[in-house]
């Protein structure tokens, strides 16, 4: 078996606070192969941005141990793309220059790399938008240009902080087919991060449940459906996997049972 592209083994955190310690996380241990798609579920404050930083090294883990790529994490990691909550673009610089930001910054070639960065904006359905600026973009499109900079200088893993938290339910379901598409086409390691229990098993190839703070992993679902998948072409197991996990909740008590 090849090693896992991501490695959590009992991996917690604390956080210092004026009233004491807040313990975020703890006890995680969790194997990512090369190129899957994992999403991590569960309620709000339960730690699962805290794990996505630590894997990116932007927050020291205080338990256990992390590896990427077979190298422990103890900085942050350059070798990755980040998608965040919000898309954060420069409002000066037009959709094909917040691109291609992530090209300066790390001193890489631009004309080697514009191709990639017009060819994802055409795979996410923003062909003709490179010179809009941010305001003249709807939050979806928005959204598209922050999931472009962050796959345009190719990186082998991708992070995913809830980048669909601030959408409508429509713009949601749209960039969710445009995030599987570009998956399809790329193959990353992706760790995406949600509290949308459809949302999860419809992208990922394995979901991961935590419980409520301080989180711990309590489920971890195979989703075995046929790709690419469609929203208007669910079959039943869809609705099992979403119950199934819905049934862990509840078992924890994070859903009520009324």
């Amino acid at each position: 078996m090849a090693e896992p592209f991501i490695r959590l083994e009992a991996v917690g955190k604390t956080y210092p606070t004026k009233d004491g310690p807040v313990q975020a996380c703890s006890d995680v241990s969790l194997e990512v192969r090369e190129s899957e798609f994992v999403a991590i579920l569960g309620p709000s404050g339960c730690g699962k941005t805290t794990i996505l930083k630590m894997v990116a090294g932007l927050v020291p883990h205080t338990a256990g141990r992390i590896t990427v790529g077979g190298r422990a994490v103890d900085r942050p990691q350059t070798d990755v793309g980040i998608v965040f909550q919000e898309p954060v673009l420069l409002d000066w610089r037009d959709v094909l220059a917040n691109v291609m930001l992530q090209i300066e910054i790390r001193g890489l070639d631009r004309a080697a790399h514009e191709p990639a960065a017009r060819e994802l904006l055409r795979a996410t359905g923003l062909s003709g938008f490179e010179k809009k600026k941010p305001y003249e973009l709807s939050g979806g499109m928005r959204q598209r240009v922050s999931i472009c900079r962050a796959l345009v200088h190719d990186p082998p893993l991708l992070l995913m902080d809830e980048p669909f938290g601030a959408l409508d339910a429509l713009t949601r379901e749209q960039i969710s087919m445009d995030i599987q598409r570009v998956w399809m086409e790329k193959r990353k390691t992706a760790l995406h991060i949600t509290h949308s229990i459809p949302e999860a098993v419809l992208l990922a190839d394995r979901v991961v449940v935590m419980s409520a703070r301080p989180g711990q992993i309590v489920g971890i679902l195979e989703i075995d459906l046929p790709r690419p998948r469609r929203l208007d072409r669910l079959p039943p197991l869809f609705a099992d996997y979403t119950n199934r996990i819905r049934d862990i909740f509840k078992a924890r008590g994070v859903l009520a049972m009324d």
